[in-house]
């Protein structure tokens, strides 16, 4: 407009021509001649025009129909919080708009004008097009929160984890000791907590915690890949150096900095838990700060936008295991997991077993399926033996103590059990015992049980209850004499060949 403003100035500060001033600006003398008409019509002068702006300039000058506004502003507002609902669109909205007020409705080019003109002076934080429910970011800060061990008195650094829903930017910040497994997937477990729910998907970096090898195909972490299918969420990793994959994260760390880092700059801390309690102070002040350019807060946004679409939580949370590499299954069917040896049936020996380690529980699996199951146990070069996992003979052999004979012989009969524990008490050595109780085992299995507590029953009475004499009787069938005492021969008959003690202790005379 600077030539228009040097024309209206030459115009009315000077007895210039039309011709003269068009040829000295370089505009038609029409022109000229138009705008002096319009500035006669309109009663200015100069003191007047030249604290006009372009725009009244333009209107000053310029040839418009006048047209009589009666068109119906949308509320953007309004507009904005419904586009971030799963499956809505501009057009969609634009047609409930439309149907509202059809003769005092903007067409759907300007209504869009209208809302890209909102979307521009909307803070950067909210212009990304996430849905309701659909996206959780989740990242490290940088920096970290000092703290002293009440033990020790060193001063340690806590890690600040940080997630967000991406619709609303609600947040959650927790600190851990460190960036390694077991804390990233509790600082998860406290996350999915926090927010009542859990997203469809879930956007880590590329830290070891979550990816093993980054790339196109990223391969996660085992243990990480679990607690997303214990939460039925997607793990979708950010590319490697593209942080604006997780724009929301980055953005979530930085107000982190300053509405809980930087507030917490001069306090002392002694603990994890003592660090954890004043960061939920801050971020519930945080969280609850009203939007400059937006109606409500995150707390809100949240309640009204992603709380309703998040997917509930399972019974339990996710509890911490991790994975073992693969090993050889050896000849004695046991496997070592942390310096102790568990069992695996044994028709799997030759085969490869993984190992899922939890703080209770060691579970075995071979070729993704579970196999065996045992309570963890610490003991150094122990082992922990299943009875179903060993073949027949190894269980049989294993049967073999002191109390479980006895406990056989006593479910036969009591005079069983008294023989048998008669072999205990009478041998210096249990392994003695044990090999006299396998064969009164199988005389019992060969002859019946009832035979075999009738044959102990005989040997009680005769005062000889020994593996030789109960073997003679179930031979002889001499069981069924219950009444009747062995004939035993007393007095031997005279013969030249037996000479008696008399003549051993004549010197043999």
């Amino acid at each position: 407009m600077n030539k228009q403003r040097e024309a209206l100035r030459l115009i009315t500060t000077t007895r210039m021509s039309n011709r003269m001033i068009g040829r000295a600006i370089n505009l038609a003398h029409n022109t000229i001649r138009r705008y002096r008409n319009r500035i006669a019509k309109a009663g200015l002068d100069w003191s007047l025009i030249i604290d006009m702006d372009d725009a009244q300039l333009e209107d000053l000058l310029m040839s418009k129909k006048s047209r009589v506004q009666h068109k119906v502003m949308p509320d953007l507002v309004a507009v904005h919080r419904e586009m971030q609902c799963r499956g809505v669109t501009l057009q969609l909205l634009w047609e409930e708009y439309r149907m509202a007020n059809p003769s005092h409705a903007y067409a759907y080019s300007q209504f869009t004008h209208y809302y890209r003109q909102y979307l521009g002076k909307l803070d950067l934080t909210m212009r990304q097009d996430h849905r309701a429910g659909e996206c959780t970011f989740v990242d490290f800060a940088g920096r970290t929160i000092p703290y002293f061990d009440v033990h020790s008195g060193e001063e340690r650094q806590a890690q600040l984890f940080v997630g967000v829903i991406a619709c609303s930017s609600y947040p959650f910040a927790y600190a851990v000791k460190s960036q390694a497994l077991p804390y990233w997937v509790e600082a998860h477990n406290q996350m999915f907590q926090f927010f009542g729910g859990t997203t469809q998907v879930v956007v880590p970096d590329n830290l070891k915690s979550a990816v093993i090898r980054a790339g196109r195909e990223p391969v996660l972490n085992r243990t990480y890949l679990e607690m997303a299918k214990h939460y039925q969420v997607v793990i979708v990793p950010a590319r490697v150096r593209r942080p604006k994959d997780k724009a929301k994260a980055e953005l979530t760390v930085k107000l982190a900095y300053r509405w809980i880092l930087a507030r917490l700059r001069h306090r002392k801390f002694f603990s994890i838990e003592e660090i954890n309690a004043a960061i939920a102070e801050m971020l519930k002040l945080f969280i609850e700060r009203p939007f400059k350019r937006l109606p409500g807060c995150r707390r809100s946004r949240f309640e009204e936008l992603d709380k309703p679409l998040l997917r509930p939580l399972p019974a339990e949370p996710f509890e911490y295991a991790e994975w073992t590499s693969a090993h050889k299954l050896g000849p004695d069917y046991h496997v070592r997991v942390r310096d102790h040896y568990y069992s695996v049936p044994h028709a799997l020996v030759g085969s490869r077993i993984e190992a899922r380690v939890t703080a209770n529980v060691v579970e075995l699996f071979h070729k993704g399926r579970r196999v065996a199951s045992h309570p963890r146990c610490h003991e150094v070069g122990g082992h922990t033996t299943n009875p179903e996992h060993q073949p027949t003979a190894h269980r049989r052999y294993a049967e073999q103590t002191p109390e479980l004979i006895i406990k056989w012989a006593r479910s036969i009969g009591p005079a069983a059990g008294a023989v048998v524990q008669q072999q205990f008490d009478s041998r210096p050595h249990a392994l003695l015992a044990i090999r006299a109780s396998a064969s009164l085992r199988r005389l019992a299995k060969d002859y019946g049980h009832e035979r075999f507590e009738a044959a102990c029953r005989r040997a009680q009475q005769i005062d000889s209850p020994t593996v030789k004499s109960i073997r003679s009787i179930l031979q002889r069938g001499l069981e069924s004499q219950r009444d009747e005492p062995l004939s035993i021969q007393v007095n031997l008959p005279l013969h030249d060949n037996l000479r008696g003690a008399e003549y051993y202790a004549n010197g043999g005379q």
